[in-house]
């Protein structure tokens, strides 16, 4: 767990400007997210798939082929449930969002009155809640998200479905070209030093995507980069087994 800012550094986050551009960039989706997302699913897919073939000696050729197959086929796929649930979500948000307008047109004194519990449960009472119910149901898109944000528990700001399925894709595709690359160059080092310059080459890339991902969610960077490491090599072990078990079948 971090230790906290100094004070000198806090009063500074406190500042006016500083809380309002924070308070503002809060609203935005950041794509990060969605990019670190596809780049752990690439990395590990794709070596996955090339641990599998080395362990059933098959060769670079098998390699490259099954590779890139799974590379743009799973990438697509991984980007292509990423833009439908975020659509799902920004529908499920349209949709009742229509809800609350058409209760505000038909009955607009119990919308208010919604507006009055939700902020007396706050503990605002008396002329001071009158005056926050007058200001929200003053303006209708702030009643509206106002009554999204408070009685459904949703955000009303969300990414946009194609920005974050290319984000999950492109990623994927990066991430997942780094186990694939040495297999290129294996007429120079055989199958077994290829797999090896792989292994190296992969770990790092996850340790790395696990460092990005810690400083996202605010965790420790080098606890993240190993928990990521650990992840892969446990997925990299388990396909690495399965192709030396089934290697026999695979050859025929």
């Amino acid at each position: 767990m971090s230790s906290p800012p100094p004070i000198k550094q806090l009063v500074k986050e406190h500042m006016p400007h500083a809380v309002a551009q924070r308070l503002a960039s809060a609203t935005e989706h950041s794509y990060l997210g969605d990019f670190v997302l596809g780049a752990v699913d690439g990395t590990v897919t794709i070596f996955a798939v090339v641990a599998g073939v080395a362990g059933a000696g098959l060769g670079s050729g098998v390699a490259i082929i099954l590779g890139l197959a799974n590379l743009f086929a799973d990438g697509f796929s991984m980007a292509a449930s990423n833009y439908l649930s975020t659509k799902a979500e920004r529908q499920v948000v349209e949709h009742l969002r229509r809800i609350e307008e058409a209760h505000i047109e038909q009955h607009p004194a119990g919308e208010r009155e919604e507006i009055r519990q939700i902020f007396g449960a706050k503990g605002f009472e008396g002329p001071l809640l009158d005056q926050i119910v007058d200001t929200i149901t003053d303006d209708r898109e702030r009643w509206i998200n106002t009554m999204l944000k408070e009685e459904f528990d949703l955000k009303i700001d969300h990414p946009v479905p194609l920005r974050a399925a290319a984000s999950t894709f492109i990623a994927f595709v990066l991430a997942g070209t780094i186990p694939l690359l040495p297999f290129l160059f294996s007429s120079l080092w055989g199958l077994q030093r290829t797999f090896l310059v792989s292994a190296v080459a992969t770990a790092v890339t996850f340790f790395l995507i696990g460092v990005a991902k810690g400083r996202i969610v605010k965790r420790s960077m080098l606890f993240s980069g190993l928990e990521t490491l650990l992840i892969g090599a446990i997925a990299a072990a388990l396909a690495y087994a399965v192709g030396v078990g089934l290697g026999g079948i695979a050859r025929g």
